[in-house]
């Protein structure tokens, strides 16, 4: 089958890409604005990429068009299409499908899916769990939003069913909407036999008027799980409560809570793994945050139901090497009095940012600064939702610079109970400029974004060391 992806370079996207591919099918696709470390891994697979969405491309004469939640109907100010190859598709009435439907009926099917969702942490839990399973023998296939270090690539298929092993399959469960012709989320389609729900907030505020409706859709998803399945329940979370409060008809596990089932007693970088009060593992591991520990609790419980003790899934996660663009080293720069360290994480949520934070301050100490740069990216912080909770977010920091190109609402304003500890760019040269005025031998300057940031680690490392 030859398919042909539209928005193939999305994280979820290109993964699927990856696995058509791994499964014998001719993959092309196209997109636009494309950056690594995607892009780079498609070309590596020797999947053609088209700039765009002409409608040109049906010359391609694909069997079938994947379609991304990218893709809308959406007209540009002079009437023209925003995307005329769906137009193109949909007049000449050619079959297309979301990509959450064909993962589902090309991928998913018969196998034991484990899928992880949450506001938060779904990408690094999703890479601990697939790390895990796989330190266990057990040969996972996996999709994770981003590059887990210890595979090096986002998605596999992983090894087929044997008579004595169910085929089993890891996905980062996504709440956002599947498609413009699909508003369902997207893990409705993916019927896990373990369910993770990490955490839950308010976010995307583009398709959810409120938090309410958000865990309506985890309530769906918790409906999918069959009687013998097992769902994994983060105990800190009201928001949880209240969806296990509208029903749920599997066996669940908690983790987190001084009551859960699942407990961890120590720092985050050394602490003991409880289960009902017992010591069952310990974990010693390169990774901190207490977000983390919280993931590796569920990563652990998860991995329990399909037969992974705790005590080797916590061997598994002292060589769990993390994911690209998690707190990620970009680079160091040797100055007299020390040197400076450059770090890109995804963060963009306002809680995501704090638990980021808090996680490096944890690592460096009280004394040693934090430099954030941020751009507030995502659709839910472009709209101005959660303007207000930032300076809670960097409470932690010593400095911040936020890029405001491309917002309607007024960055200073939001940030000014920071003080002068805040500063705002419109352009990123302009942030550059205020960084590098500022910053120190010593300093640790973390950039967070959901997206490439105008490729403003490699730029500010070049500058640093000039």
């Amino acid at each position: 089958m030859h398919i042909h992806i539209l928005g193939i370079c999305g994280t979820f996207m290109g993964g699927l890409a990856a696995l058509a591919r791994e499964a014998g099918h001719k993959v092309t696709g196209c997109d636009a604005g494309v950056y690594p470390p995607m892009s780079d891994q498609l070309r590596a697979l020797g999947i053609e990429l088209i700039e765009g969405f002409s409608a040109d491309q049906l010359a391609l004469k694909a069997d079938m068009y994947v379609v991304g939640n990218v893709v809308s109907r959406a007209r540009l100010s002079d009437g023209s299409p925003k995307f005329p190859l769906m137009e193109a598709i949909l007049d000449a009435g050619l079959p297309y499908t979301s990509g959450p439907q064909w993962l589902a009926e090309h991928v998913l099917q018969g196998r034991h899916v484990l899928a992880v969702a949450g506001t938060h942490g779904k990408t690094t839990t999703t890479s601990m769990l697939a790390w895990i399973l796989e330190h266990a023998g057990k040969q996972p296939g996996f999709l994770v939003g981003g590059v887990p270090l210890n595979f090096g690539v986002s998605a596999r298929l992983g090894a087929p069913a044997r008579p004595e092993a169910a085929s089993l399959f890891v996905i980062e469960a996504d709440e956002y909407d599947t498609a413009f012709f699909d508003k369902r989320s997207k893990f409705v389609h993916y019927r896990p036999r373990t369910a993770i729900l990490n955490n839950l907030e308010f976010d995307h505020a583009d398709i959810f008027a409120d938090l309410a409706a958000i865990e309506r859709q985890f309530h769906h998803l918790v409906r999918t799980v069959p009687s013998t399945g097992r769902v994994v329940v983060n105990g800190l979370e009201e928001s949880l409560a209240r969806v296990l409060a509208q029903g749920c008809w599997s066996e669940v596990r908690t983790f987190g809570a001084a009551v859960s089932d699942f407990t961890a007693q120590g720092e985050p970088s050394d602490f003991a793994v409880l289960q009902a009060g017992q010591v069952v593992a310990q974990v010693q591991w390169a990774i901190g945050g207490v977000h983390n520990q919280l993931n590796a609790l569920a990563a652990i419980a998860a991995a329990q139901h399909v037969g992974v003790a705790p005590d080797v899934a916590a061997q598994a996660l002292a060589s769990f090497e993390n994911v690209k663009r998690r707190m990620e080293v970009r680079g160091k720069v040797l100055k007299e009095g020390g040197s400076i360290t450059v770090y890109d994480d995804f963060a963009h949520h306002p809680t995501a940012i704090r638990t980021t934070v808090n996680g490096l301050r944890r690592q460096i100490g009280a004394k040693a600064r934090i430099l954030a740069i941020f751009e507030p990216r995502s659709n839910t912080m472009k709209l101005g939702a959660m303007k207000a909770q930032l300076p809670w977010s960097l409470e932690e920091v010593d400095l911040a610079f936020c890029h405001s190109g491309g917002l309607e609402w007024d960055a200073r304003a939001a940030l000014a109970p920071m003080g002068e500890r805040a500063q705002v760019g419109a352009h990123i040269d302009e942030v550059l400029d205020q960084v590098l005025a500022q910053v120190q031998p010593g300093d640790h300057v973390l950039c967070m974004s959901n997206g490439g940031f105008g490729g403003i680690h490699a730029r500010l490392l070049a500058a640093l060391a000039k």
